[in-house]
């Protein structure tokens, strides 16, 4: 008598198994994908950027003596326009982004958010972003566009430079509640003559007067004022003092003009 044959799963059917199987599997991982994502979505929203953030250490005795002018470098742009950081970096407490006032136009940073949200951090690390320096801060308040006020914070009587090549067309003092808090500089960059570039909190150098010729990084515009008793400065969050700053604003010149 012959031996039995064993029984054999056929071809087709096995493939089927398989297939079931990576089914099963491919599923399964879409289903841990849906529920990080799910997971980081909440901490997102109910807990996010609420974390507190510690305060840089107190200043040297070395940063109150004069730093002269910074060395080049490109903070944020406008199409062809680059802004150049306008105090010594030696410095700058911190660096924030707001939104400035009617009419003024957003910015494109450069360098690393350092406050985005647990969710930005996560589709950043797994498609890539800016990375880098300067560090800087997303900034609450403010009536325009929410990168639109470039705030680089420095202490009050630091040496403010111009952030373009450019011209002076005008010069306007800021007052608030009958108190003058420095003055509003604003240059025609010599690269964007359509485009306005505004700096303020600035106590401006005698020196300086409309039609005076600008060099970025180079000409002195004046000194940082100090706003502390004016207004609570977005920027103090940050730093270990008041959030004094240099603001920088970009408008059309039309714009402006109608202000």
């Amino acid at each position: 008598m012959s031996p039995p044959v064993p029984h054999r799963r056929p071809v087709r059917a096995h493939r089927r198994h398989l297939e079931r199987e990576r089914r099963v599997r491919r599923l399964a991982v879409l289903l841990a994908i849906a529920v990080v994502a799910l997971v980081v979505l909440l901490v997102s929203a109910f807990g996010g950027d609420g974390k507190a953030v510690q305060a840089p250490t107190p200043a040297s005795a070395a940063r109150l003596l004069p730093a002269g002018p910074p060395s080049p470098e490109i903070v944020a742009r406008l199409g062809s326009l680059h802004l150049q950081l306008p105090v010594s970096q030696s410095r700058v407490t911190t660096i924030g982004y707001q939104g400035g006032a009617a009419g003024a136009v957003a910015l494109s940073p450069l360098g690393t958010q350092a406050n985005e949200g647990v969710l930005k951090r996560v589709v950043h690390a797994i498609f890539g972003s800016s990375t880098g320096s300067p560090r800087w801060y997303q900034l609450p308040g403010g009536q325009g566009p929410s990168t639109s006020s470039l705030d680089v914070g420095a202490p009050a009587g630091t040496d403010v430079y111009s952030p373009v090549d450019g011209i002076v067309l005008a010069i306007d003092e800021i007052v608030i509640d009958g108190r003058a808090f420095g003055s509003r500089i604003d240059i025609q960059p010599s690269g964007a003559p359509s485009l306005v570039v505004s700096v303020s909190h600035v106590q401006i150098d005698p020196a300086l007067v409309v039609g005076s010729q600008l060099s970025a990084a180079a000409t002195k515009l004046g000194a940082v004022v100090d706003f502390t008793h004016a207004e609570h400065q977005s920027l103090s969050r940050y730093t270990n003092d008041s959030g004094n700053h240099v603001a920088i604003e970009v408008h059309p010149s039309a714009t402006l003009g109608l202000d």
